[in-house]
């Protein structure tokens, strides 16, 4: 397996990412793109890329723009637009890379969001979705709870520890980790505090976070979206998720009768990062089942 850091071509703008393979260039049985959630940066899927290059995938955990190490857009856009336009430029150029191989988009919450969209709108940019706890309809309570937390330290934290908190604040049925070194992943400390390592211009965007409720103008376009998806899908969602709900499930099931959804037992909204394990051993099963030998 090999690993490599990359910058990758974005709609405009350069996008930071991790690489797994599993041999030599051109090699596996298909290309999986890891993208996180609004307010996350790849590290949130911890070992699933190396996971799938073990199990044979090409995989790529990108930062969507304005998150971790990708450049933040000048003019402040990190509306869904613009976010699908990037999806689509990484498609392009892993296609080009790794021409007649497959291709999975793995999407959490904003990821997935705009995994929907851009798969709709272009039946034939991928070959399989897995969306983790995000469907085309968003609950207001569990979206603002999000957006809250994301907007509840403008002025960044004096400490880890203090960081550290306010997540198990957030996320209370999580285990806490033993330590807190983990967080300067997700975390850059200048000016003597420790800030989100996210572009703040984000939350004036009125469409840029798919955690939270969005505007009618984009519930409308992915909703019009699912209805031509025609590739697998899948709908990975956390069992104590407040964003979401049985409605927003079967909202989804009959906007694409086709797709499976699988509940995730004691875990929320990030599901990825709260059961990593048990998450990709389920991505494993459905990318052997679903995704063809080639294109």
């Amino acid at each position: 397996m090999r690993h490599l850091k990359l910058n990758l071509p974005g709609a405009g703008l350069r996008l930071a990412a991790d690489q797994w393979t599993p041999g030599r260039v051109g090699e596996g049985r298909g290309v999986v793109l890891l993208l996180h959630g609004g307010g996350q940066t790849r590290y949130s899927w911890h070992r699933t890329g190396a996971l799938l290059a073990e199990a044979g995938w090409v995989a790529y955990a990108i930062d969507l723009r304005g998150h971790g190490d990708s450049d933040w857009h000048h003019g402040g856009d990190y509306s869904v637009a613009a976010n699908v336009d990037d999806v689509r430029a990484l498609v392009a150029h892993v296609r080009h890379e790794y021409p007649g191989l497959p291709i999975a988009l793995v999407g959490a919450s904003l990821g997935g969001k705009v995994s929907l969209i851009a798969v709709g709108e272009d039946t034939g940019l991928a070959d399989a979705i897995v969306l983790v706890d995000i469907a085309v309809r968003v609950e207001v309570t569990g979206g603002l709870r999000v957006r809250d937390f994301m907007m509840s330290a403008p002025n960044g934290f004096a400490s880890l520890e203090e960081a550290s908190a306010r997540i198990a604040a957030y996320n209370p049925h999580r285990k806490r980790p033993a330590g807190v070194d983990g967080l300067k992943k997700n975390l850059r400390f200048r000016e003597g505090r420790w800030h989100w390592h996210w572009d703040p211009a984000m939350l004036r965007s009125p469409d840029a976070d798919g955690d939270m409720p969005v505007s009618k103008e984009i519930y409308e376009r992915a909703k019009r979206a699912a209805q031509q998806i025609t590739c697998p899908v899948l709908l990975v969602r956390g069992q104590l998720s407040d964003v979401v709900s049985d409605e927003g499930v079967a909202e989804m099931r009959e906007l694409i009768p086709h797709s499976l959804v699988t509940d995730v037992r004691e875990v929320g909204h990030m599901v990825a990062g709260d059961d990593n394990n048990v998450f990709t051993a389920s991505l494993l099963d459905y990318l052997d089942s679903s995704m063809p030998a080639s294109r």
